[in-house]
């Protein structure tokens, strides 16, 4: 009769740890990902704004971080980097560790600066980061001096066909001079740029009519609007603003190409682990779908467009394309 002996203690403690170790190798980097996402965070976040406090970009971010203090608990700091046309803050963020714990406030412009600053920037948008979610957009709003005789985009597109238009921006290379840039693709008209240090000082010279028109970013210029120093001719998104519920679209102006969104949304440096994009993605796609959010957004002058990471990669891909076409056929350039 042959007698089985109980395996020993050790033996039998090795033989379980040598299986666990064998699971885990053969479910790779995703169990580690796993791991990580599960024990993330376990300190601050760094939010970066690469613009000045008080703008837009910057309150958004603000109003994101304390909705995901609020629901998750997860302690986002937001932190302001300006210069170099938003891409010292996003170079800072494509450096930094791949681990959740920096994100990137982003707007049309990173989209315009991946081709206005191909190679200079100190960063490849589509490669040194990843998309996580967006945010909103904001409309650019087309505005003429009060006193203009000019009352619709139509009227705009016979006076421009003398050539003598001269059309306002906060600089090269900005939202309202991309925008223009588009009119002037789609309409064939031909407008004199005058680039200015910002918007304040072109809706300033615009009223005082010194210029004619301003493919103006909405929230800069709907005060304006509002007090009746300037006239609003349309706005460039789909739907009506409900703040000017009498201005019309620019597809209701008979230009349904010129809709532009000045969006706003967040990415991660590239390599972060796919469950944490989604985790993360997810969390700020909720908070964004909130509709204490939605309506705080529509106050500050923005349209909720909440987006998870899928999304919002799929949508800022073809901003970075459609942008650049229109750069590089308008001959932009910056300094």
């Amino acid at each position: 009769m042959r007698i089985v002996r109980p395996a020993c203690p050790d033996f039998q403690r090795r033989r379980t740890l040598g299986l666990l170790g064998a699971g885990a190798l053969a479910l790779g980097p995703w169990s580690r990902g796993l791991a990580a996402a599960q024990e993330w965070p376990q300190r601050p976040i760094s939010y970066v704004v690469p613009f000045s406090p008080g703008g837009l970009t910057d309150v958004a971010a603000r109003q994101t971080a304390q909705a995901l203090a609020s629901a998750q608990g997860w302690n986002v700091v937001v932190e302001n980097k300006p210069g170099g046309s938003a891409n010292i803050g996003a170079s800072l963020v494509a450096r930094a560790n791949a681990d959740g714990y920096t994100w990137l406030a982003i707007t049309m412009t990173h989209a315009a600066n991946a081709t206005l600053f191909a190679g200079k920037a100190g960063y490849d948008v589509k490669k040194d980061l990843v998309p996580l979610a967006g945010l909103a957009s904001s409309a650019m709003m087309v505005v003429v001096p009060a006193k203009s005789p000019i009352r619709s985009l139509q009227e705009l597109a016979h006076a421009a066909k003398g050539g003598s238009l001269s059309a306002g921006s906060s600089g090269n290379g900005t939202p309202p001079h991309l925008t223009l840039a588009l009119y002037q693709k789609l309409t064939g008209n031909s407008l004199l740029h005058v680039p200015y240090k910002g918007g304040a000082p072109s809706l300033t010279d615009l009223i005082g009519g010194q210029l004619d028109v301003i493919f103006s970013n909405y929230p800069e210029s709907l005060p304006h609007v509002k007090s009746g120093t300037l006239r609003a001719l349309a706005v460039s998104t789909r739907e009506r603003s409900p703040d000017l519920p009498d201005v019309p679209t620019v597809a209701e102006a008979g230009l349904p190409d010129l809709v532009v969104e000045n969006f706003t949304g967040v990415l991660a440096p590239a390599g972060l682990p796919q469950d944490l994009v989604l985790r993360i993605g997810g969390a700020i796609e909720q908070e964004m779908a909130r509709p204490a959010m939605q309506e705080s957004l529509r106050r500050l002058g923005f349209v909720p467009r909440p987006r998870g990471p899928v999304a919002f990669k799929q949508y800022l891909d073809a901003e970075i394309d459609r942008w650049g076409t229109i750069i590089r056929e308008a001959n932009i350039q910056v300094g």
